[in-house]
């Protein structure tokens, strides 16, 4: 995304306030936190709640610009701590180009850790305005995002393929964590409701394409651009919307016997990269990133002209472009 220079978005400042939050005196909890804080990445959640705060308002400088910084690591620090329960889960080497944390230090300092960041967003939320809301609202999402991870694994293991299935569980996994991103500064700014509404709205359409893209480009990108090999969801025996869609056509069957012995003969995976090719499904695909991408834009609608609008709008955006 471009930068825009009357902007604030995650930088030094954001980081020194997550080591603060993470601070430990436990060895190994710092350093999990430490990692954290040096490893980078996007940042795509805070960056959503700090604009969102910016678009309604608010800016650095205000006496309320603290604690949209620290709700916006709030926000991180839910997103990590279901990465570090995740990793483990999926028995992952590495995150962000880095040994993950339960491969370092051992499962029980990887969940712990987790639970520490759980309990740490927990003591900043109670210590905001408005912080009855708050809670309440990161607890709903981290339901959600707990539902979605074991509904998917369920959907696999009974082999219950539906797009019902699909939409909850990419909601839970990714467009709830979103959503909150975007509406929880209205919640601690105290504006209209339609603006809640409204970013809600954004949050989880653009959540929801951003999901949907990742699958797609699981099954349909390149190794060069994605950095590891294509097909993983398959070789899981996730069926992502692409699949769902080949499972409604004339191919049906043969994609379930694909999906339920994971892809694992050869030549699997680049069967349904051609199905999907052949039947439309990887442009029907497309189209619905696109149409939830709108949804996301038109939904900013509701919010006065800022550049911080125009900066969420283009996220959503480049869904429509994004190739890793």
């Amino acid at each position: 995304m471009t930068r825009v220079p009357d902007l604030v978005l995650p930088d030094a400042a954001f980081d020194a306030q997550l080591r603060e939050v993470l601070h430990s005196r436990v060895e190994f909890i710092e350093l999990i936190g430490e990692d954290l804080v040096t490893a980078g990445g996007k940042r795509t959640r805070p960056l959503i709640a700090l604009l969102a705060a910016q678009a309604l308002g608010a800016a650095l400088g205000q006496a309320v610009w603290p604690e949209v910084v620290r709700l916006a690591a709030c926000v991180e620090l839910l997103h990590s701590a279901s990465l570090l329960h995740d990793d483990l889960i999926d028995d992952s080497d590495t995150r962000r180009g880095h040994q993950t944390a339960f491969k370092r230090f051992g499962n029980v300092v990887s969940v712990m850790s987790g639970d520490f960041m759980l309990a740490r967003l927990l003591t900043l939320l109670s210590q905001m305005p408005g912080s009855q809301p708050l809670t309440r609202a990161f607890g709903e999402t981290a339901s959600v995002i707990c539902e979605g991870e074991v509904l998917q694994f369920q959907v696999a293991a009974y082999g219950d393929y539906s797009l019902e299935n699909y939409w909850t569980v990419i909601h839970g996994k990714t467009a709830a964590l979103v959503e909150l991103a975007a509406s929880a500064p209205a919640m601690l700014l105290g504006t209209p409701p339609e603006q809640q509404t409204a970013l809600a709205t954004f949050g989880r359409e653009y959540g929801m394409a951003f999901q949907i893209q990742d699958d797609l480009l699981d099954l349909m990108g390149t190794e060069e651009a994605l950095g590891k090999p294509v097909g993983s969801d398959l070789h899981e025996g996730k069926a992502t919307y692409p699949v769902l869609l080949l499972l409604e056509g004339p191919h049906g069957d043969e994609v379930r016997h694909i999906l339920e012995r994971q892809a694992a003969q050869e030549g699997d995976v680049q069967r349904i990269r051609i199905l999907a090719t052949q039947s439309e499904a990887a442009t029907r695909s497309r189209n619905e990133i696109r149409r939830r991408a709108a949804l996301a834009s038109d939904a900013l609608l509701a919010l006065p002209e800022s550049p911080a609008r125009d900066a969420l709008a283009a996220l959503a955006r480049r869904e429509l472009e994004r190739d890793h």
